[in-house]
């Protein structure tokens, strides 16, 4: 199904014309609950992956997740949510029996798996094809980029998993792995729902804190006279998971993302989003979203994927544009 950003409410453009020199492209990928195979581009499912290649495991340290728990009882737990959702008339209190509710004590009460010593096995987050991407990033001779990540924390990574990034030709893989290795443990908010993707490329601006200061100083003074649609919430950068365009720094300051091998300047990759939209007016939900309820049901429109960055932030992912 298409997914649609409504046309911005200013047209922040038009206002401020030197904005063009500092405009980008993103492609918002709108991943929504399905069922996706390895021959298509989704979040959280299965990746085209060479059998001959070995999967990769995490070996960095890591932190304590909280409550980690195995992918199995994660995925019976929301299937568990889901039925009783799907079984509640929309505005009832949820209608769970007691046998799926003693199923989920139990599963809430049971030890957290042990991770002394045990290598744990990365789980797919994006496959992307370039056929279904506009904007696809990657080198020339690449038409697939697949994500992963190991699904527990991580202080040096800011407390955050550990990503890895692969490109590849998806031709070249004509024995591909039909069952990759499951980790022993996941952070339940690390292991992503599969979703289908409705890749939709906009126009994102510099955040605000970036722009020449006469241009930002013109904005903001924008801003405080017509005390309508702020920039950083309604007119530069979109939310939600999406594939290249501007980070926001709204959260830190912004500082120096440069290359440990050459010291370029990186650029935006990937934002991996614990929400669809937010903040603002919300006005980045999909036209075809409007009138959707938020929470009468499992899968919420604006948290399809069930991954959730720190307290309802971010994931992003830097790559450096000279390698």
């Amino acid at each position: 199904m298409v997914r649609t950003t409504p046309t911005r409410p200013v047209d922040v453009a038009a206002l401020f014309p030197a904005l063009a020199a500092h405009a980008r492209p993103a492609t918002r990928l709108h991943p929504r609950a399905g069922a996706p195979t390895a021959g298509q581009s989704s979040v959280g499912g299965p990746l085209l992956w060479p059998a001959a290649e070995p999967w990769p495991f995490c070996d960095e340290s890591r932190e304590d997740t909280f409550d980690p728990v195995t992918p199995e009882t994660e995925r019976r737990r929301r299937a568990i949510l889901g039925a009783a959702w799907a079984r509640t008339p929309r505005g009832e209190r949820l209608r769970i029996t007691e046998a799926e509710r003693a199923e989920l004590d139990e599963a809430e009460a049971a030890d957290p798996p042990e991770l002394d010593g045990e290598r744990v096995a990365m789980v797919p987050v994006v496959q992307l094809y370039r056929r279904d991407t506009p904007g696809f990033i990657g080198p020339a001779d690449a038409d697939l980029l697949q994500v992963l990540w190991c699904p527990l924390d991580h202080p040096d990574h800011e407390y955050c998993p550990h990503v890895l990034v692969r490109w590849r030709t998806a031709a070249a893989v004509t024995a591909p792995l039909a069952a990759p290795p499951e980790p022993v443990a996941v952070g339940a908010t690390y292991l992503p729902e599969p979703c289908a993707v409705h890749p939709e490329e906009v126009v994102e601006h510099q955040y605000l804190g970036l722009l020449p200061e006469e241009l930002r100083g013109e904005i903001r003074a924008w801003e405080e006279g017509t005390g309508g649609f702020p920039y950083q919430y309604d007119l530069s950068i979109a939310p939600g998971w999406k594939l290249g365009g501007f980070a926001s720094w709204h959260l830190t300051d912004p500082y120096p993302m440069d290359c440990d091998d050459c010291g370029a300047p990186m650029e935006l990759l990937l934002v991996a989003a614990s929400s669809e939209w937010d903040g603002g007016t919300g006005s980045w939900r999909p036209v075809e979203d409007e009138g959707e309820p938020e929470h009468d049901s499992l899968v919420a429109p604006h948290e399809p994927t069930f991954v959730q960055i720190g307290r309802g932030y971010s994931l992003w992912v830097f790559y450096c544009p000279r390698s």
